[in-house]
């Protein structure tokens, strides 16, 4: 990777030997290992031991996570935040385990459409609930320092399933709930 950056550096007319870019690749490797860890990270590892069996069927919601990640087109960031929410079936997950799923999906290079449908159907998967909502707000650098040049412009997207899709009640109270959430801020 080291070479990758120095190579990069020399084609954009940079001298990687000058003084503030002489350790640039060294940074630039570490951060990128660092932004892509969520290929090597199990998902199943990191729930380990996080779920239990409880009565509990009323909606849990964990809101405004930050995010992180990497646009796959352009390779430069996306920022935001996520809101997960699910509607129980007899099995909890440990509520720190919702923000480390999104932070190791979103630690791969991403579409934030595809992360936003990945981080519900994770959830899905791992607990299977009645139904899972996820809602993602970002900007996106891409969008910002480049092309259309839009520093203000938010990208929402969502992924509904089970009855946070079939149920409109469902759906509403969990939008209402995101909603209600910025008050308290």
């Amino acid at each position: 990777m080291e070479d990758l950056v120095t190579e990069m550096l020399i084609r954009v007319g940079e001298d990687p030997n000058r003084p503030g870019l002489v350790h640039t690749p060294y940074r630039v490797a570490r951060a990128w290992e660092f932004f892509s860890s969520g290929y090597r990270e199990n998902i199943h590892e990191l729930v380990n031991s996080a779920l239990f069996e409880d009565k509990c069927d009323e909606m849990v919601v964990v809101s405004d996570i930050d995010i992180f990640s990497q646009c796959e087109h352009h390779m430069l960031p996306f920022y935001g935040v996520c809101h997960v929410g699910y509607l129980p079936k007899g099995r909890l997950i440990g509520l720190s385990k919702i923000p480390r799923i999104v932070e190791t999906l979103s630690r791969r290079l991403q579409l934030q459409e595809r992360l936003t449908q990945q981080i519900a159907e994770c959830i899905q998967e791992i607990l299977h609930p009645q139904g899972v909502g996820v809602v993602m707000e970002c900007r996106h650098m891409c969008m910002m320092m480049r092309g259309v040049q839009k520093a203000g412009s938010n990208t929402i997207t969502s992924a509904m399933l089970g009855l946070f899709r079939s149920n409109h009640n469902t759906r509403s109270e969990f939008l209402e709930i995101i909603k209600n959430q910025r008050k308290w801020r």
